[in-house]
């Protein structure tokens, strides 16, 4: 990236939909937000002491302005984006679909620089400028994954932040070795470590639970767990979770994804684990499965469990299905659970944006002075429009740097891509 593509003011927009404001930008920080004037700031500002322009001016053009989509589940590694088309002929479930990924990831070149370049462009042109990204940790791949993650985040010089679970796909315990394989990940910066099924998978929910919440003592990083067990032994293992959590002193540090067996309970049994959770600051990430009931979102805010959205793979060897919009899920997890008023439409927008700042290791995420200026411009009236419609992401700012400008505002704008 150039320091053409920096920007030092965004003119003429709506943060969160309120009035017509210019957004000032210092480097990579939001530095003020204030009243738009007609004719304000000029197209380039002057040069800086070093001699390299400090940043241009972008016209919003009235638009929308949100805070960056977060996607607090991703499997970046994993994707055949890019490729021809790769029909799915493996078997089902989670366990089939392990199969047939290690059976034909190496002749796809997956994981690879390259595959996971195409997946970032994807998510970047949607809107999402940081993420939580699972990356695969096995014997037949060892870290070469998540070597090949941080090449492609790097290449957007630091306008694109990922942050990084080495993730256990083959299971914890049933593949010897895979444990001194998370530990070694988190050792060399891995920001969390992963687990799967403790129950359904390795079959020991005591065992693996233990393995992996020794790794994140040792080395200080978190953790996050694919569960898709269901109802009372999802619930098991959460419980298993909340006591590890707490008896470690891990508190604010553990993630559970999916977590489908939460909306599978009683409501009595419901409320008094996300309450436990709660206490805990353990959260949760949903990539809002159409065949199940959606987490009740009035209730985990009630107990404090945050939550996050994620696209979970896209066009991978689990399935061809995913293009990248984060914004898409929320809008799948919204209608899926008959959410129309607008407080809770707004809700769910703050769930794929603000609200999701600790899932990606940030404190703010939001259109403020201070915080990282990762901003989404969408034609919309306001948030909720945007979640109903899912509108085309017109213009996407990373670190202060324009990442995506869609050919129609360049087109309005009168300046060439």
């Amino acid at each position: 990236m150039s320091a053409l593509d920096r920007l030092s003011r965004i003119r003429d927009v709506r943060p969160w939909g309120g009035e017509r404001s210019d957004i000032v930008l210092d480097g990579d920080r939001i530095a003020a937000i204030v009243p738009h004037e007609e004719h304000g700031a000029p197209a380039l500002e002057e040069p800086a002491p070093d001699g390299h322009p400090r940043g241009r001016s972008f016209d919003g053009r009235g638009l929308l302005a949100l805070p960056s989509i977060v996607n607090a589940h991703a499997h970046v590694d994993k994707s055949w984006m890019g490729l021809p088309w790769q029909s799915y002929g493996g078997e089902g479930g989670t366990d089939g679909r392990i199969r047939h990924e290690r059976a034909r990831r190496d002749e796809l070149g997956i994981p690879s620089v390259e595959r996971t370049a195409a997946v970032l462009d994807a998510h970047v042109r949607h809107g999402t400028t940081a993420l939580r990204t699972h990356v695969d940790v096995d014997l037949g791949i060892g870290l070469s994954g998540i070597e090949a993650v941080r090449e492609a985040v790097a290449a957007y010089d630091g306008a694109v932040e990922a942050t990084i679970v080495a993730f256990p796909q083959d299971g914890v315990l049933r593949r010897l070795g895979v444990l001194d394989l998370l530990d070694q990940a988190a050792a060399a910066g891995a920001d969390h470590v992963g687990g799967l099924d403790p129950a359904s998978i390795d079959r020991d929910p005591v065992g693996q639970l233990d393995g992996i919440f020794a790794i994140a003592e040792r080395h200080g990083v978190g953790i996050d767990i694919h569960l898709h067990d269901a109802a009372e032994l999802g619930a098991f293992q959460i419980e298993l979770i909340v006591e590890r959590t707490a008896r470690l002193g891990l508190a604010g540090r553990v993630n559970v994804a999916h977590g489908f067996a939460v909306a599978q309970l009683p409501d009595a049994r419901r409320r008094d684990l996300l309450q436990a959770m709660g206490e805990l600051g353990i959260t949760m990430t949903t990539v809002a499965p159409l065949r199940l009931p959606q987490l009740p979102l009035a209730e985990l805010d009630a107990a404090g469990v945050g939550l996050g959205f994620g696209t979970d793979g896209i066009r991978d060897l689990w399935s061809p299905y995913g293009t990248g919009d984060t914004l898409g899920i929320a809008w799948q997890f919204a209608r899926a659970s008959s959410i129309v008023r607008d407080d809770d439409l707004h809700r769910v927008m703050e769930v794929a944006t603000r609200s999701a700042a600790p899932l990606v290791g940030r404190d703010v995420h939001d259109l403020v002075p201070g915080a990282r200026a990762d901003i989404v411009l969408v034609d919309a009236e306001h948030a909720m429009d945007a979640l109903v419609r899912v509108p085309p992401r017109l213009a996407v700012v990373g670190g202060g740097r324009l990442l995506h400008e869609a050919p129609v505002l360049t087109a309005l704008s009168g300046r060439e891509g």
